[in-house]
């Protein structure tokens, strides 16, 4: 990876990027395996997509890992997804603070397992010092939720005479929301063909650049996150200016 991190850490690299983690269940059923083993696959190209971006140099990197819209699936999928994630931060927890990476959940906790939000809490306190990569997971999340929710945070604020309604502009907006302090993904991946982003981060992403891979997320690694790193080097980011404008 050597040569690609000299490649891709230069002038242009995305400082933040974000991924929809998208195909364990195809994976899963194309091999004839059970969804849950796809889950399990998944949390592996998690480990190598999270050294990948501190490879590459990536400074925040958000994971979309289960969706608001996830809490209507089966039951019995959605415990063994609550109970992937509370072995993998058990698992992994250690790992992350001792390399300096913080561990930040955005989204609904209240719906989660007790247990599980638990943990969640002791990995953000454990790790909040990590500096080598700022790691966000999408759980129980939405971002028309995390609009509404900004929203009315914000119109409390006003009915209560803390601030002025037209003090409300797009910083105070973005400062309400889960990932206040976080910059906007510069590049946001898809995996699995689909080509939608799926209610994740519609206020952050108005400018990232997209990037879809046929590739399902289990199979994701290493090259592809360069891949993608690469192919966002191209792109000519203009922000709504016309081309030639400096």
């Amino acid at each position: 990876m050597d040569g690609v991190r000299e490649e891709a850490a230069g002038v242009g690299s995305p400082t933040h990027v974000a991924i929809i983690m998208d195909g364990n269940g195809r994976w899963a059923n194309a091999r004839g395996l059970p969804r849950t083993a796809g889950h399990r696959q998944g949390a592996e190209a998690v480990r190598r997509t999270v050294e990948a971006a501190i490879e590459l140099g990536i400074s925040y990197l958000t994971l979309y890992g289960f969706s608001a819209e996830n809490w209507k699936r089966p039951a019995t999928e959605i415990d063994d997804l609550m109970g992937l994630l509370s072995r993998y931060l058990q698992a992994e927890l250690n790992h992350l603070h001792k390399e300096n990476i913080r561990l930040r959940v955005i989204g609904d906790r209240t719906r989660l397992p007790k247990d599980v939000a638990r943990r969640i809490g002791d990995a953000e306190v454990l790790t909040q010092a990590g500096h080598r990569l700022n790691l966000t997971i999408a759980i129980s999340y939405g971002g028309r939720q995390d609009i509404l929710a900004a929203a009315r945070t914000l119109a409390r604020a006003v009915a209560a005479g803390q601030m002025e309604a037209d003090a409300i502009d797009e910083v105070t907006f973005a400062a309400a929301l889960s990932t206040a302090g976080i910059p906007d993904p510069d590049l946001l991946i898809r995996t699995s063909g689909e080509q939608r982003i799926s209610n994740f981060l519609l206020w952050q992403s108005a400018y990232s650049e997209l990037v879809f891979f046929n590739k399902l997320w289990p199979d994701f690694g290493k090259e592809d996150l360069a891949d993608a790193v690469r192919e966002f080097q191209k792109r000519d980011r203009r922000y709504g200016a016309a081309a030639g404008s400096g």
